[in-house]
């Protein structure tokens, strides 16, 4: 296995690495109930600061400003339009890289992304979250589109 660079690097390569494990020992389902169980409150807790600022792209903004600090690269769009409070918040580099691949999996997306769409939902349900492209489907970029109605 490749040595880490950073610490979202860190955080990927362990999140994989607990799957394997969990997933050979009681099954991919059990494996990702067991990861992901109380995943919605730290969702929330970890985003609430964020989501409650006064725009959407704020919010972001501020909570890309650090993941970018652990090697992640993302930018936000504010893209507010028709009442909404919109924005897009754009993965330019995918730190994943080809970790999943050390694992023996063919898409990193289950286990790092998918997980966050349903808990944002079910911990803010004001929120709209859409995956529009991801770069595991061959895309440029990862982008999230965010949208809730305007304060």
């Amino acid at each position: 296995m490749s040595k880490q660079t950073n610490p979202a690097e860190a955080f990927i390569r362990k999140r994989f690495e607990t799957f394997k494990n969990l997933s050979t020992e009681m099954g991919d389902k059990k494996a990702m109930e067991t990861m992901f169980a109380g995943y919605t409150d730290q969702v929330k807790q970890r985003m609430a600061p964020y989501i409650g600022r006064p725009t959407l792209a704020e919010g972001l903004r501020e909570a890309v400003a650090e993941f970018n600090k652990s090697g992640w690269d993302m930018d936000v769009v504010d893209i507010s339009n028709k009442g909404m409070d919109a924005a897009l918040e754009i993965q330019k580099v995918c730190p994943v890289n080809d970790i999943h691949k050390e694992f023996g999996f063919e898409c990193p997306c289950f286990l790092i992304c998918a997980p966050d769409g349903p808990a944002i939902k079910e911990a803010f349900p004001e929120l709209k979250v859409t995956t529009l492209c991801r770069q595991a489907d061959g895309d440029c970029v990862c982008m999230f589109k965010f949208e809730r109605l305007k304060k």
